[in-house]
């Protein structure tokens, strides 16, 4: 375990999965507390959650595991409902990165790179894939940059799969309250693949603009909150990709803690853990179960690879592949 330490803040990563394993951040008292799901050893092996992984080669899911580029049909193995779900079976969240030396930052904070090639043909996926994954902790805040090179034409869409619980000790995230600037998100078929469609939020649980508490919007009489079992949906960002944006603001009332998510990708997929089952037993002996945690996944779109009428994931010899994520922490004023 790699320990990354800022003023307010404290992380720790691992190298299996390239994941983010702990998250210290004071609250409103200034008692600090873990705000991430993890275990208690380092060993993510068997991990069925991914917590606090690195997703690939392609987070979330591709239809039917197929998808072509440039004429070429390509296959990966299916591993949930017929579609390829995280890159399929034995995805980045079950590889060993290499790490560099941590560096330390001028002014305080550290960071360190992660570092694997995802060989051609990998769970069906071509081309050779340079991967880095960068953290870097300063205060207050969790900056997380992923960037690959390929040398044949391929699909990548990486993201960060934490599970955040802002009070610190666990139980329900009900009372979170969730804002998020997005007008739009992408209705689910029974298989949670999307649908094609971008449909407006206007008049429905997924217009958070204003902000709203978890625990009522889950449990809202809807057709796509009924079909995913609460939020596993992606909330499509307003306007074109131009440097970093805001994605959401979670409040946490009773702690005090506040968590804010920038990016540069076209949207992120909102997750309330609902296949969280109390079967995976987290750090300090504490079961988690269905809306225990949330996730915020800065990312591409799902079946992106199938959807023309989506932004491109294909990577081309001589691109470069990034995207770039910010966890910012901090207390209500």
């Amino acid at each position: 375990m790699i320990e990354l330490r800022a003023p307010g803040i404290e992380a720790a990563v691992v190298p299996l999965g390239a994941r983010l394993a702990r998250l210290r951040t004071p609250d409103r008292a200034g008692t600090s507390a873990d705000v991430v799901l993890g275990l208690d050893s380092d060993d993510y092996r068997g991990d069925r959650a991914r917590l606090g992984a690195t997703i690939g080669r392609y987070a979330n899911r591709i239809a039917g595991g197929t998808f072509e580029i440039d004429g070429n049909r390509y296959s990966v193995p299916t591993n949930q409902d017929g579609a390829a779900l995280h890159g399929g079976p034995h995805g980045f969240d079950q590889q060993i990165f290499d790490a560099d030396p941590v560096r330390t930052l001028p002014g305080g904070g550290r960071s360190v790179t992660f570092r694997r090639t995802s060989p051609d043909g990998e769970n069906g996926f071509p081309g050779n894939l340079e991967v880095a994954v960068t953290y870097t902790v300063r205060t207050g805040a969790v900056d997380i940059e992923h960037t690959a090179r390929t040398d044949r034409p391929t699909v990548v869409n990486l993201t960060n799969h934490s599970y955040f619980n802002l009070t610190g000790r666990g139980g329900s995230t009900d009372g979170h309250l969730v804002h998020i600037p997005a007008a739009h998100y992408l209705p689910v078929d029974h298989r949670l693949i999307p649908t094609g469609e971008i449909a407006p939020v206007d008049g429905t649980p997924f217009d958070l603009r204003e902000g709203g508490h978890l625990g009522t919007r889950t449990r809202r009489d809807h057709p796509q909150l009924l079909r995913a079992r609460g939020f596993d949906h992606t909330m499509v960002l307003d306007g074109p990709p131009s440097g970093m944006r805001l994605a959401a603001r979670v409040d946490e009332p009773g702690s005090g803690r506040t968590l804010t998510v920038l990016t540069d990708q076209p949207g992120f997929q909102l997750y309330t853990g609902n296949a969280l089952d109390g079967s995976i037993v987290t750090r300090g002996g504490r079961t988690v179960r269905q809306g225990d945690a949330f996730c915020i996944e800065p990312q591409h779109f799902p079946d992106s690879p199938n959807r023309p009428g989506f932004p491109s994931t294909v990577l081309r010899p001589g691109e470069l592949y990034r995207s770039r994520i910010t966890f910012r922490l901090g207390v209500l004023g």
